[in-house]
């Protein structure tokens, strides 16, 4: 019964996401949904996206083990990148009328840095979607009690999300998240109120509990080198997480500039609250029977929650908790596949095939996307990683390359294309030597003594004498995309069928 109704809802979700395909006609309509989107679907997918297997099985096993310290990156980090990332975006970017953050690097500064800032974004990619597709191959492997394997169960889940965010992109995805926002609410709430009961006491005991365990002990002790590793790990997700293509693509999608900050702090402000849901139910599992969760805390924490609904709820909570796992990670797997590829497209092959016309350029990001997707199934397949340590590791490229030129470039009007690249190869490349010389050794997280490089770079690099070419100035930019706007709007009208 199980395994129908969760097949029902494969099945709806793939038909209305190809529903929404068809009014995809162009390129923006693929990458940015054409910029249409009304609050509440803005404040969805903002929230849907973010929402994804870490947030139910990574984070509450995090917690199981480190407490409420070890989760700062997720959603503490998480929940501040998105506010932040409204903030600058929907202020400075969102008028630019740009399909992806390489339009800006190249309107700002110059082709190469768009470029290689395009390659920190794309490979950053690749630990994320695969934590998505690793949970897709868990959640079948569940559900099906071992019928499925993992493996299988993987490539059957990137099958499904891949046949509708390659017909409807952005447009299927947004309005999918919406959908899926409402099971993953109701779903897991049913099951935080089914598990409450269980505990004697119920959700007050279950909150003492893990206030007397310490586990709501939030910063580290006053030794500085576990104060560097914890901010170390909360800028990572938090400023990290702000040059993605996600993040923008859901802010820039929005009808308008106002949609488009409240819809990303509103939608970070669900996020963060909403998180402490599955922490609630993994915690309560650990009370309603010791003994078999706290075995399967020191083999594999991620499968706490799945084996509590399966042995101690009925079967309507069972299809409503699916329900719920399967949207978050179909939202969040849909998204991250989408970013990437367009990000790709727009900023790498366009840059060698400028010229091509708008059908062109559709296949393209079509094509890119099918490719991306086969190549996250592989790095899921082969890792060994936990869900929560693949998300968290998969922005530490762009907090190094790409973070201090993107924020340095909308802030400072004397960021210079010199200083970029002095911030990308300085970030990048301190990173990856602390991390490959010295490891987990390093008593400063190798990604945070990326990120200080980064920022000496952009400020030195634009203050000497300057050897490349000066970017083009904030005034410049937007009397450019002004005329940019203005053509493409006079074209449509021309050429109505085109659109």
């Amino acid at each position: 019964m199980l395994i129908w109704f969760v097949v029902l809802y494969l099945l709806a979700s793939i038909a209305i996401g190809l529903f929404a395909a068809t009014r995809v006609h162009n390129a923006k309509d693929f990458a940015v949904a054409g910029r249409s989107l009304p609050f509440p679907v803005v404040m969805a997918t903002v929230f849907a996206t973010w929402f994804g297997a870490e947030s139910i099985f990574g984070i509450s096993s995090t917690f199981l083990k480190e407490g409420l310290g070890g989760i700062v990156a997720d959603p503490f980090g998480s929940a501040i990148c998105l506010v932040l990332a409204g903030i600058l975006f929907s202020r400075y970017l969102y008028k630019l009328n740009i399909i992806t953050l390489g339009d800006f690097y190249r309107m700002r500064y110059n082709r190469t840095v768009e470029i290689l800032t395009t390659l920190c974004i794309v490979v950053s990619y690749l630990g994320w979607v695969s934590a998505q597709t690793k949970a897709l191959g868990l959640l079948f492997f569940v559900v099906s009690d071992g019928a499925v394997s993992e493996s299988t169960g993987m490539i059957l889940g990137t099958a499904l999300v891949l046949t509708y965010t390659i017909f409807g992109g952005m447009l299927s995805v947004a309005i999918l998240d919406f959908v899926q926002m409402i099971v993953m609410l109701g779903g897991l709430l049913v099951i935080a109120y089914l598990v409450a009961g269980q505990v004697d006491g119920g959700a007050e005991a279950v909150i003492s509990h893990a206030a007397q365990a310490g586990k709501f002990e939030f910063f580290p002790d006053p030794d500085p080198w576990l104060w560097l590793a914890f901010v170390g790990s909360a800028v990572t997700m938090m400023f990290g997480s702000i040059p993605q293509q996600d993040v923008f693509q859901r802010i820039t999608s929005a009808k308008s500039a106002r949609i488009a900050l409240w819809g990303s702090v509103v939608g970070a402000t669900l996020y963060f609250v909403f998180t402490f849901v599955p922490v609630f139910i993994a915690y309560a599992a650990t009370l309603i029977d010791p003994a078999l969760f706290g075995e399967l805390l020191e083999q594999d924490a991620e499968k706490i929650i799945p084996t509590l609904v399966t042995q101690h709820t009925p079967l309507i909570a069972q299809v409503f908790f699916y329900g719920a796992v399967l949207s978050a990670i179909m939202s969040t797997s849909s998204a991250t596949l989408l970013a990437p590829s367009v990000t790709f497209s727009e900023n790498v092959i366009r840059a060698f095939v400028p010229d091509m016309d708008d059908r062109r350029f559709l296949l393209v990001m079509r094509s890119v996307l099918f490719v991306f997707a086969l190549l996250v199934l592989a790095f899921a397949l082969n890792s060994e990683s936990s869900i929560f340590e693949m998300v968290e590791s998969a922005y530490k490229i762009t907090l190094a390359g790409a973070f201090a030129p993107l924020v340095g470039g909308i802030l400072w009007r004397r960021a210079t294309t010199q200083g970029a690249l002095c911030s990308i190869f300085g970030g990048i490349c301190s990173w990856l030597l602390v991390e490959l010389l010295i490891g987990e050794a390093s008593l400063v997280p190798p990604q945070l003594i990326g990120l200080v490089v980064s920022i000496v770079g952009l400020v030195a690099g634009s203050l000497l004498p300057q050897r490349v070419g000066r970017p083009t100035p904030h005034e410049d930019i937007h009397h450019a995309l002004h005329h940019r706007a203005a053509a493409e709007t006079h074209h449509a009208a021309d050429h109505p069928h085109q659109h």
